[in-house]
């Protein structure tokens, strides 16, 4: 009993000082990790991007910052997105993407499907609720609850776009939008698509990094186009009213989505191999982009190596230009894919040296609005459910 009684408090004394590593030290250590903002001097902004700036409706088609466990409303030194950063940048209308499944050693070439889930372990890590443990589904409900919360404090001026009607706000208000990153949420059984529906995402892809139920992923290790079950997902989605994101789909996938789909679809965060070629195994070829363009789908830039050769504000702004003289003036929107591990050259508050930018290399204002947020909202507003 004396043995019993000694080893008890320091067996709990263990768990408290293994919970306060994992929840002060390891995760903020990985999220700070993993979502890198490169150390840099103030970029220059001219009184007249500054200008303008301020007058832009500013809209970013992907960032992955309900995965991760920091408090959106305050203004954090890791990471890339919150909502005071957010205002800083001027962003009046901000996608939330929600990974809910990724594989162990995850690259750009080939994963996969079976490989062990990091975002089952980083749930557990984050102590998200036990339903998620085990389910992708429930992973994505988690988080789309996140963020309904936060939308239900009046404080934040935050408003989930469900329908069109809900993009129309006052300038102070924050609109987001939900997103499935990969369609694997679904879990293989139809009716998730309508439950899905109803925790209020309104856009959903296919794929991630790994093939699944509807077919193969850019990244997976086949490379077929969609299953019988995809093609019923697509129409499904299309009845439902959710747009469809093609970022990370095989190009069998995408080609097999247009052949089925009447409405136009997405890319969430990429870019053009014509611009950067090493990112061929990350982006869609430029017919496919074309395609894609002419059905009156948008493209969202990243910010990020994987889909652009320089990430500094002078290199996305020449990825925009390029991707705008390819696929034209209407076709292009920004798709940072902040705090989806990836490391970039500036955070959500510093989007005026983008705008700074693009003015220096010659684009025109008119362009320039569309660019930087007209685009996105005419997107959903043509889309989106009444």
């Amino acid at each position: 009993m004396k043995v019993l009684k000694l080893v008890l408090p320091l067996f709990a004394l263990l768990l408290v000082g293994g919970g306060i590593y994992v929840f002060a030290f390891l995760v903020p250590g990985i999220d700070a990790e993993m979502n890198k903002v490169i150390p840099h001097a103030p970029y220059p902004v001219s009184a007249e991007a500054e200008a303008l700036h301020q007058t832009l409706d500013i809209a970013d088609l992907h960032a992955d910052t309900l995965l991760w466990r920091r408090n959106p409303e305050k203004r954090y030194e890791r990471g890339q997105v919150d909502f005071p950063r957010l205002e800083e940048g001027g962003v009046d209308f901000q996608i939330f993407s929600v990974v809910t499944k990724s594989p162990r050693g995850l690259n750009f070439d080939e994963n996969s499907a079976d490989a062990p889930d990091d975002i089952a372990r980083l749930a557990k890590a984050q102590l998200w609720p036990l339903r998620t443990w085990d389910s992708i589904y429930e992973r994505a409900v988690f988080q789309a609850q996140r963020l309904h919360k936060l939308s239900s404090k009046d404080k934040n001026n935050l408003v989930i776009a469900k329908s069109k009607s809900d993009l129309n706000q006052s300038e102070d208000i924050l609109v987001a939008l939900l997103l499935t990153e990969g369609a694997h949420p679904l879990e293989g059984k139809i009716e998730n698509i309508a439950r899905l529906y109803t925790e209020g995402y309104r856009a959903m892809g296919l794929q991630h990094f790994f093939d699944n139920e509807l077919g193969g992923s850019m990244h997976g290790q086949s490379q077929t186009g969609l299953t019988e079950f995809g093609k019923e997902a697509v129409r499904e989605m299309e009845n439902q009213g959710i747009i469809i994101d093609m970022a990370h789909s095989s190009i069998a996938s995408v080609r097999d989505t247009l052949a089925i789909t009447e409405r136009p679809v997405f890319i969430s965060h990429g870019g053009t191999i014509s611009h950067c070629p090493k990112t061929a195994n990350r982006n869609l070829p430029d017919d496919i982009l074309k395609e894609i363009a002419s059905r009156g789908g948008i493209i969202g830039i990243g910010y990020f190596e994987g889909v652009i050769c320089d990430i500094t504000p002078k290199g996305v702004a020449a990825a925009i230009i390029h991707a705008v003289d390819l696929l034209g003036q209407d076709a292009i929107a920004l798709g940072s894919d902040f705090d989806g591990t990836v490391e970039t050259a500036f955070d959500a508050s510093e989007l005026a040296a983008l705008t700074n930018e693009l003015l220096a290399q010659g684009m025109s204002e008119p362009i320039l609005r569309k660019v930087m947020g007209q685009n996105a909202r005419r997107f959903f507003k043509s889309n989106l459910p009444n």
